[in-house]
């Protein structure tokens, strides 16, 4: 197992001697006259024209190819039975439906129906501007088709998983289950390397796999510039805000943060929180807020704008997501780049990230709301009746991403998993 975690120079020095020579003025291979290293991102996860905040993780990391000599090409993929995707303007890709069963029964078969979509496609983008790399995201149904690809065309093949269900047996048993499992080890076989998010990730991915499989740790990067402090906002101790940024599904902890709520309203009668996201629990949610009887103080906001998203973050008294089922979650990372004191869960991808009361809080991973609701009404409780340690929590939390989790350094640790590729 390998990972390029490593902040400040270590990253640096891991890259090959003329990745490193990257600096301002320009891409080495640009400088060389050479032609650019071509990269073909196949995924499920794009920024589209009504949902500018789906897969941005993936359209902000990819803009910054250029800066290291890597041209950068982009396919969308969703099933036919979804709604039509259109383009959109801020992150251009091309967009292609596949036929695929609905729900997970379809997931072990939806690779190869995409790869027979993509089956004139990519060849003949191939022929017109030779690929170097197919990066794929997710095994299934993305790096499926990309494995097919790679090996009709010869590309070497690298797959990023993003999720802790890196066999997608949606942790549930059955012959189905199998199947996917089944076919996502034959993908992690084919590629040349798997990418994780997480070394929790990668630990579950190795100890899933009958025989080892070449794998790295890349965390996410996060626009610093974009998610920053704001000057002049208010300071911890002249507002009560708590936010949470998730799908309104059940393992992200919403019932969790709104219990502690109700616990929380006498001492901070001034408490309130925005919840930003959408999803199928969301009428269950507004509806527990309203049994608890602190529905005037919590505001299901439904999506917003990546910009709506940044301003909230820079607003709020502490940044809470105590989600159970996290590969690393990139709204923890961006309230951290906003200063801000950010909650989540041990045993998580994030826990490699915050280091408890130093740059954030962590409270014990759950499998009902009762298991860490104490330790989240103590953590919310001493967030909130101290500005002091918001501000330090906060100041060490940026510090902690600029030093390591920006978009530009997971651009750079990428160029040296391509340039290896092709070694």
């Amino acid at each position: 197992m390998r990972s390029l975690e490593a902040t400040g120079v270590e990253w640096k020095r891991a890259l090959s001697p003329d990745l490193a020579r990257h600096e301002s003025d320009g891409s080495p291979a640009k400088k060389a006259g050479k032609r650019a290293l071509h990269v073909l991102t196949l995924t499920p996860f794009f920024p589209s024209a009504d949902d500018e905040v789906s897969g941005c993780f993936i359209a902000e990391s990819t803009r910054q190819f250029e800066h290291f000599g890597i041209a950068s090409s982009i396919i969308a993929v969703a099933p036919l039975h979804h709604r039509r995707k259109q383009t959109s303007p801020s992150a251009p890709a091309d967009w292609f439906r596949y036929p695929q069963i609905p729900g997970n029964l379809g997931l072990s078969s939806a690779g190869r129906w995409l790869y027979a979509r993509l089956l004139a496609e990519v060849p003949r983008l191939h022929r017109e501007r030779p690929i170097d790399v197919i990066h794929a995201h997710a095994a299934l149904p993305c790096g499926h088709a990309a494995a097919l690809l790679s090996r009709r065309l010869k590309i070497p093949l690298v797959l990023t998983l993003h999720g802790l269900d890196v066999f997608n047996t949606c942790f549930l048993p059955g012959v189905s289950a199998q199947w996917r499992r089944t076919v996502s080890i034959d993908v992690y076989r084919a590629a040349r390397t798997v990418i994780c998010v997480s070394k929790t990730m990668q630990g579950l991915l190795q100890e899933g796999m009958p025989e080892g499989v070449r794998s790295w740790v890349i965390y996410n990067g996060t626009d610093t510039d974009f998610f920053a402090p704001a000057p002049g906002v208010a300071q911890p101790h002249q507002k009560q805000e708590i936010l949470v940024v998730g799908n309104l599904i059940a393992g992200k902890g919403h019932e969790l943060v709104l219990r502690a709520i109700r616990q929380l309203a006498t001492s901070f009668p001034q408490l309130h929180c925005r919840m930003i996201g959408d999803g199928p629990d969301r009428a269950r949610f507004e509806g527990l807020a309203r049994e608890l009887g602190i529905a005037e103080r919590v505001q299901f906001e439904g999506r917003k704008t990546r910009q709506e998203v940044a301003d909230a973050m820079r607003a709020c008294s502490v940044f809470v997501l105590p989600s159970r089922y996290e590969g690393l979650g990139c709204a923890y990372l961006e309230a951290m780049a906003c200063g801000k004191p950010v909650v989540g869960c041990r045993g998580q991808g994030i826990e490699e990230i915050i280091e408890h009361e130093r740059n954030g809080w962590l409270i014990s991973n759950w499998h009902t709301p009762a298991d860490a609701f104490d330790e989240l009404v103590q953590g919310l409780s001493t967030l909130l009746g101290s500005p002091d340690l918001c501000s330090r929590l906060g100041a060490a939390a940026r510090d902690t991403i600029l030093n390591g989790l920006t978009l530009s350094q997971q651009a750079q640790r990428l160029a040296q998993i391509y340039a290896e590729a092709i070694a």
